[in-house]
């Protein structure tokens, strides 16, 4: 399975070109990595804060709750983010820990994600919020110190290692892929904000790896990308000038490269046959490509592989 959780490259931290009014933002004057680390962290917070008071006043029954994620409900869910963020802090802040979790990992990659989020979510729902929310704390904290103590170092993960502020975006896009599943499953709707930005600008930075895990060539030429946000700021990415483009809501770019919706339910129109064709495979998770979404016109109250969401080794 994949999990957007676990970036496939070492992001960035920020969107190069950033700005409203259509205007291309420049690197120069760009926050300080502690300054990135905490914005990030910041929105992180918020997002993981809007989740918890979603699940908080559940019965056992809106726990057990079945989401689009195939076989996982309300606290499957919860319990991955939990899992994943303890994880993380192993990673970073103790070898041992760290290395156990792998060997675990590796005694069974198909079904490892499936196993712990499933006993996870098996827990009384009140430990396993209590579980989340210590989690979140401690993560946070371990990468502050990390940011601190050991600047330009990195922390070891199922991909490629991630500096302090790439592993608090790839868990805001978790955090944010799961929680659309949870709202999902319970017939409500996040609001949207600016905290979509980190989806979004792993979304644009993974493009070659969408094609290449298909086994295509990736494009050769650099895309526009252009997208509103919740805001109203336009986002833009690449060149001005490029001939193969994408335009539409930053929301719903998010909701692509996640795998949440199919691009036929989206806001999104690609210009060229290159960025048609990105809108077919885009996928911001490592891994293989899941199933995705199926169209809303379709089919309705299916599910899908948790695949096609966050899992695999995990972290989006």
């Amino acid at each position: 399975m994949t999990d957007p959780s676990i970036s496939p490259v070492e992001i960035p931290a920020e969107p190069r070109a950033e700005a409203p009014h259509g205007e291309t933002g420049e690197t120069a004057g760009a926050p300080a990595p502690h300054a990135l680390l905490e914005g990030v962290l910041t929105d992180l917070d918020v997002l993981s804060a809007s989740l918890d008071a979603l699940v908080t006043p559940l019965d056992e029954d809106g726990w057990r709750t079945p989401t689009p994620a195939a076989g996982w409900d309300v606290a499957t869910q919860v319990a991955h983010l939990a899992w994943t963020d303890v994880a993380a802090t192993a990673a970073a802040t103790d070898k041992a820990a760290w290395d156990e979790i792998v060997l675990q990992a590796l005694a069974d990659m198909e079904g490892f994600v499936d196993t712990v989020a499933l006993q996870g979510g098996a827990v009384d729902p009140p430990a396993l919020l209590a579980q989340w929310r210590k989690a979140r704390v401690d993560l946070a904290a371990a990468l502050r110190a990390q940011a601190q103590e050991r600047p330009g170092e990195k922390m070891p993960w199922f991909g490629p290692p991630m500096s302090p502020v790439s592993m608090a975006s790839a868990r805001y896009m978790e955090t944010w892929a799961h929680g659309l599943d949870v709202a999902d499953a319970l017939g409500v709707e996040l609001p949207p904000d600016d905290g979509v930005r980190h989806v979004v600008h792993i979304g644009v930075r993974t493009r070659n790896f969408a094609f290449a895990t298909r086994e295509l060539t990736p494009p050769a030429e650099e895309f526009h990308v252009k997208l509103l946000a919740p805001s109203g700021e336009v986002w833009t990415y690449g060149p001005e000038d490029a001939a193969q483009r994408v335009e539409g809501s930053a929301h719903d770019f998010a909701r692509l490269v996640t795998q949440r919706r199919h691009r036929l339910d989206l806001d999104l129109v690609a210009t060229g046959p290159d960025a048609d064709r990105w809108l077919d495979v885009a996928q911001a998770f490592a891994g293989p490509p899941g199933p995705g979404r199926p169209p809303a016109a379709a089919t309705t109250g299916s599910t899908t592989s948790p695949t096609t969401g966050p899992t695999e080794g995990g972290t989006a």
